[in-house]
């Protein structure tokens, strides 16, 4: 599978990557996806410690420790659990962020961490507090490179400005083009990576279509547009091709993009995915049609 650089890193990701959220709670069943995304050729794989209370990180870890140095280790961190598990409280503090990767460390089993991702974040955080942990844990070598996963453009903009992030993480796909009209093109300006997630809109942009669709749509979109939409990009796309290629070449169409991050709940979704990523890139002329047909959003709340 192909590989792109990561911002400036010396970090090398696969174009496809695991989300791996969605791998469950049983660890056998995990790992079987694990290795299946292993078979593919797939390096990259992204964790939180938010996730089944760091258990998924225990799992992710166990996984692959015996290839740890082939693969690349995404974790985040910001998201701190209430001591009864019943939600979790936004903690973006150097304090914090300095506690909370030692145990992510512990329960993945490494002695670093690849990527390590703020998990989030608003423009009223002491962002500049967050910045100097992630500067310390880099050169205590805890981390090798940090990122942020968020949609706003606000923050996005003072992280460029004031930190040395390889990457950003955020939701992207043909239903969701709201990062192209700001984010993208400054990210790209700074050399600095997009690893995008939710390319296949919760299903909908697989060949599943319309079996996925709420009666409240999807972002801006109400049923009706997708009942009207999601037919026509299959005819004038994805003739030739599943339809689960094409929101997956699309993201990848954009040079900025290093890797898509695309959940699995199954080694069978994985071989698909990667088959996807494997496949024909999308013409100019594709991706002209399937901007025409999609609406060009822009971020109206979360800035």
């Amino acid at each position: 599978m192909k590989k792109r650089r990561l911002g400036n890193s010396d970090l090398y990701v696969t174009e496809l990557g695991l989300g791996c959220m969605s791998i469950g709670t049983e660890e056998k069943s995990a790992q079987r996806i694990i290795e299946a995304a292993l078979e593919e050729g797939i390096n990259y794989f992204d964790t939180a410690d938010l996730y089944d209370f760091g258990k998924n990180e225990k799992f992710v870890g166990q996984a692959l420790k015996d290839v740890r140095e082939q693969v690349i280790i995404a974790t985040k961190v910001g998201n701190r659990w209430n001591q009864d598990r019943s939600g979790w409280a936004w903690d973006p503090s150097k304090a914090y962020i300095k506690e909370a990767v030692k145990n992510s460390l512990n329960r993945l089993g490494t002695d670093y961490i690849d990527l390590y991702q703020l998990h989030g974040g608003t423009i009223e955080d002491p962002i500049d507090e967050t910045i100097e942990a992630f500067e310390e844990l880099k050169a205590e070598g805890f981390i090798r490179y940090y990122g942020l996963s968020s949609i706003r453009p606000n923050v996005i903009r003072e992280f460029v400005e004031k930190s040395s992030i390889v990457s950003v993480m955020m939701q992207y796909s043909i239903l969701d083009r709201r990062p192209e009209e700001e984010a993208l093109p400054m990210l790209q300006g700074h050399s600095i990576s997009v690893v995008t997630r939710g390319p296949l809109a919760k299903g909908l942009l697989s060949d599943k279509l319309l079996e996925k669709a709420s009666e409240k749509g999807y972002l801006d979109y109400n049923y009706e547009e997708l009942r009207t939409i999601l037919p026509m990009l299959k005819e004038k796309v994805a003739r030739t091709r599943s339809f689960t290629e094409v929101p997956l070449q699309y993201n990848l169409a954009n040079p900025v993009v290093a890797s898509v991050i695309a959940g699995a709940s199954s080694p069978e979704q994985i071989r698909s995915n990667a088959e996807a990523v494997r496949s024909q890139p999308l013409s100019d002329e594709e991706v002209a049609v399937i901007k025409e047909l999609t609406k060009a959003s822009i971020y109206k709340e979360h800035r």
